[in-house]
């Protein structure tokens, strides 16, 4: 087989591991920052019942909530589910785990501002709604842009897992290839995809960081 040909397969897997990536992104950053408020809240059953869904996708590995996402509803409750739905449980998977990281971050950083800037919003007239999002949040994405970073360089490598369930992300097509013709060549050339990928998001995350530090 030659390189080219191996080139497009990878090039398919890895369009797949974009979209895996976008779309976490895109729905586990604002749901992390709802299972936050939710960590916070004055009722305790509210929070205790976050920290324990919290508490569950930290510490157990992401490899296991993909299999109960996608093999779940068939042995807990016998329901059939379309070949189309493995896409799905891999987009609920990642979504899910990463919005418990997320919270975290975000709870840190909210917890860290300074009580004083709510009560000097309140006097100048702002709601507790205008407050939070034209005057904290802000300040919040901040300070946790770096923690941000770290969690979504690991998301890049991360997007590999989804072949526990036979998606046809990079990786996948990567360990076919290589099976296939009994060669390093295609594993090699996804990582060596692999490390432009996170290069380029890096890379963005770095020049964001440098755009916000305008106080340096």
């Amino acid at each position: 087989m030659e390189w080219t040909v191996v080139l497009w397969k990878l090039g398919e897997g890895l369009l797949v591991s974009l979209g895996i990536f976008a779309i976490t992104l895109l729905f586990s950053l604002p749901l992390g920052l709802l299972v936050a408020f939710g960590r916070m809240h004055k009722n305790p059953l509210i929070s205790g019942i976050i920290k324990i869904y919290i508490s569950f996708m930290r510490g157990t590995p992401l490899m296991l909530q993909l299999f109960m996402v996608y093999y779940g509803p068939y042995y807990i409750f016998k329901v059939s589910l379309h070949p189309g739905y493995r896409m799905t449980a891999v987009y609920i998977g990642f979504i899910l785990n990463y919005a418990a990281y997320f919270a975290e971050i975000y709870r840190s950083g909210i917890q860290s501002m300074d009580r004083g800037q709510y009560e000097a919003a309140e006097i100048l007239g702002y709601s507790k709604m205008q407050c939070f999002f034209r005057i904290i949040l802000p300040q919040v994405w901040k300070k946790i842009l770096p923690s941000i970073t770290n969690e979504v360089i690991s998301l890049v490598k991360d997007t590999s897992l989804a072949f526990s369930i036979s998606v046809m992300e990079m990786f996948t097509q990567a360990k076919a290839l290589s099976s296939s013709q009994s060669s390093m060549f295609p594993l090699i050339m996804a990582g060596v995809l692999y490390y432009i990928f996170n290069f380029v998001v890096a890379f963005i995350m770095e020049q964001m960081e440098k755009k916000m530090a305008y106080y340096q």
